[in-house]
């Protein structure tokens, strides 16, 4: 390109007209957003709609048990295959609701919380009913053996619960209040101990109706 034409685009590129913007026509365009309008970078501002109620749920109240258990004893057993050894886990629980009904219940599975649902689910299997007095107490005494287990249990009034090992367990857990319990066995068996104690409230006989201090017979 020669010198002339070069000229010719210089002069063109120099003599072309300047648009002139106003500057109140600038600040509308780049104004800035207002507090309350919705960020449109955030993406989470663009899918919330005002307008729309959030479908967010109220947290519930949670439903109290029907039954209160506590664990008294757990083991770690082995069971000798072809292949090696086999550990799992043996637990026993007592389940009760505090008002009279009471049980005992063993689960063993590989993983403890496994075993303890296990278990949790025999004693409700197996609960009695407890004959309790007006005040909590037991109608008489009584004393039963399981296995090599031996247990007397007999009211106490105004004394609380006098029982130690599992046997306060049950009792607990049954509602029984103002009672004594002894253990006349050497054992230290925590299960066989509270079985024994299933087994002699399960053998306690209805209290006498009363009326004006007088026993009625049936």
């Amino acid at each position: 390109m020669d010198d002339e034409n070069k000229k010719e685009i210089e002069v063109t590129q120099t003599d072309a007209p300047v648009i002139e913007v106003p500057l109140s026509d600038v600040a509308t365009t780049f104004e800035k957003p207002k507090a309350d309008a919705p960020d449109m970078r955030d993406p989470r501002q663009l899918r919330r709609n005002p307008r729309r109620p959030s479908n967010r749920r109220e947290p519930r109240e949670r439903v109290k048990p029907e039954f209160d258990q506590k664990i008294i004893s757990i083991r770690r057993v082995t069971r000798v295959v072809t292949g090696g050894r086999r550990f799992a886990f043996s637990v026993a629980v007592v389940a009760g609701d505090h008002a009279g009904r009471v049980g005992v219940g063993q689960g063993k599975a590989s993983d403890t919380p496994i075993a303890i649902d296990k278990a949790f689910r025999d004693a409700k299997k197996n609960m009695v009913r407890v004959a309790l007095t007006k005040n909590h107490s037991i109608p008489h005494g009584v004393e039963v053996k399981y296995s090599s287990a031996r247990v007397m249990i007999m009211p106490a009034p105004g004394k609380g619960v006098l029982a130690g090992s599992s046997v306060r367990t049950v009792l607990e857990m049954a509602g029984v209040k103002e009672v004594g319990a002894k253990l006349l066995s050497r054992t230290k068996n925590k299960v066989n101990n509270a079985k024994a104690a299933i087994k002699a409230l399960s053998q306690l006989k209805k209290p006498r109706v009363t009326i004006d201090d007088r026993k009625i017979e049936k």
